[in-house]
C-alpha cells in the first residue's frame, strides 16, 4: 500500500504545482471561459487546468517504474503504453477543444480512437459477469469498450460545470475503487498487491487532490474538456483492465453474490452521478431537437443552484451521493452484507436531509410568503368593503 501512496503523493504534489505556470499560460494564450448564460461562474476561468492533471498522472507513473515492488507493472509495457497514447490524443482533443471550441463530431471520433487504441494494446472488456457470461467475441469486445470509453469521457465532461466537482467526484469514485482493486488483488495473491487499475486509480486520485485547491470553490482556474475527458478515459481504462483481473478469480468468489457483479456495478456506481447526468441531457436535448452534444443549462448541478443551494452547497451534496453509492457498493465485496446495509441505511436519513434542506426552505419561504399576500389581499378586501 505505501508504493501506491508514495505515487499517489507525487501525482498529488506535481499537479498541485504545476496548476499555478498552467493558469497563467492560458491567461497569456487567452484560453478562457467567457461569462455565458448557462455558466454558473461570473468571472473568466482560464481553461487548460486538465493539462497539469495529465502531467501529474505522468509524473506518478514515471514514479512508479523504478519502484521495485511495481516493476511487474512494467515488463509488459504494451497495456500501458496504449492508455498513455489514448491520454495524449483526448488531452490534445480537449486542448482543441478548450481553445477553438471545435465541433462534437471531431470530439466523438477522438473518444472513439481513444477506445480503438485500448483495443489494440490489449485493454478491452473481456467479462459481463451477469450470470457470470464471459464477453469471448473479439469484435464484440472491441464494440463494447469502445461504446463505454465513450460514455464514460461524456459523463466525466457533462458533470464538469461547477468548481471542484468533475475533480471531487473523480476522487471518491477513483479511491472507491482503488480501495477494491488493491484488495481484489490481494485476494488473488496476498505476497504481491501490484496491479495495474490500481496504480492507475493512485494516479487518478493524487492528481485530483493537487488540483482541488485550485478549482474548488472560489476556483482560480477549470479543467475544461482537456482534464474532464481525461479523468473519463482513464476511469473507463480502470473499469475495463479489472474486467480481466476478476476472470482470475476462483469459482468460491465469483459466485459469492455482490462480488460476481462488481465489474459491472462498480464502475456503474462510481460514475453514476456524471451517466445519470449524461442520460438525461441525451434525452432532453434529443426531445428538442438538438445535437446530444449542444450545450445547455439543464444539468443536474445547474438544477441544485437554480433550487437554491449555494455553489459549495451543491457541489458538497454531489460529493456525498457519489461517495455513499462508491464506497457502499465497494463495501458489500468485503463486508457482511447486513453490517453494509445497516450503516448505508443510517446514512441515508442524514443524507437526505442535507439533500432536500434548502428545497424544503425555500418551499416553506415561497409558502409564508404567498399566505402573508393571501392575507394582505384579504385585509384589503375587508378595508374595502368596510369604506
Amino acid at each position: 500500500m505505501i508504493y501506491f501512496l508514495v505515487v499517489l503523493t507525487c501525482s498529488a504534489l506535481v499537479t498541485y504545482a504545476l496548476t499555478p505556470p498552467v493558469r497563467r499560460l492560458a491567461l497569456r494564450l487567452g484560453i478562457y471561459t467567457p461569462i455565458r448564460s448557462r455558466d454558473i461562474h461570473s468571472t473568466i476561468k482560464p481553461r487548460w487546468g486538465g493539462l497539469a492533471i495529465f502531467f501529474g498522472m505522468l509524473a506518478g507513473l514515471a514514479v512508479a517504474a523504478p519502484i521495485p515492488y511495481l516493476s511487474g507493472l512494467f515488463s509488459d509495457l504494451r497495456p500501458l503504453t496504449g492508455i498513455v497514447l489514448a491520454m495524449v490524443l483526448i488531452v490534445i482533443t480537449g486542448m482543441a477543444d478548450d481553445t477553438w471550441d471545435i465541433h462534437w463530431v471531431i470530439k466523438l471520433a477522438a473518444q472513439v480512437g481513444c477506445g480503438v487504441i485500448l483495443v489494440l494494446f490489449g485493454i478491452r472488456l473481456e467479462v459481463m459477469p451477469v450470470g457470470w457470461l464471459g464477453v469471448g467475441e473479439p469484435a464484440v469486445q472491441a464494440c463494447l469498450t469502445v461504446f463505454l470509453v465513450v460514455m464514460t469521457i461524456n459523463a466525466f465532461n457533462f458533470i464538469d460545470g461547477l468548481d471542484g466537482l468533475a475533480a471531487g467526484v473523480a476522487a471518491l469514485g477513483g479511491s472507491a475503487f482503488f480501495i477494491y482493486s488493491y484488495l481484489l488483488t490481494l485476494s488473488l495473491n496476498e505476497f504481491d498487491a501490484s496491479n495495474l487499475v490500481t496504480l492507475l486509480m493512485a494516479v487518478l486520485v493524487g492528481s485530483c487532490l493537487g488540483f482541488l485547491p485550485h478549482n474548488f470553490h472560489p476556483s482560480t482556474v477549470i479543467m475544461g474538456d482537456t482534464g474532464a475527458m481525461l479523468l473519463g478515459l482513464v476511469m473507463a481504462a480502470g473499469a475495463l483492465a479489472v474486467t480481466a483481473d476478476v476472470g482470475q478469480l476462483g469459482e468460491g468468489f465469483r459466485f459469492r453474490n455482490i462480488p460476481a457483479y462488481m465489474p459491472v456495478l462498480l464502475p456503474l456506481a462510481v460514475t453514476l452521478l456524471p451517466l445519470l447526468d449524461l442520460m438525461l441531457a441525451v434525452i432532453r436535448r434529443t426531445a428538442k431537437g438538438a445535437s446530444p452534444f449542444s450545450p445547455d443549462r439543464g444539468h443536474l448541478h445547474h438544477k441544485l443552484i437554480d433550487s437554491g443551494y449555494s455553489h459549495p452547497q451543491a457541489v458538497l451534496l454531489l460529493y456525498l451521493w457519489a461517495g455513499f453509492f462508491a464506497f457502499g457498493v465497494v463495501s458489500f465485496n468485503f463486508l457482511p452484507w447486513w453490517l453494509v446495509s445497516l450503516g448505508m441505511a443510517l446514512t441515508l436519513g442524514p443524507a437526505l436531509v442535507f439533500t432536500l434542506g434548502p428545497w424544503m426552505r425555500r418551499r416553506a419561504r415561497r409558502a409564508t410568503r404567498e399566505a402573508a399576500r393571501r392575507a394582505l389581499a384579504e385585509r384589503r378586501r375587508k378595508d374595502a368593503h368596510g369604506r
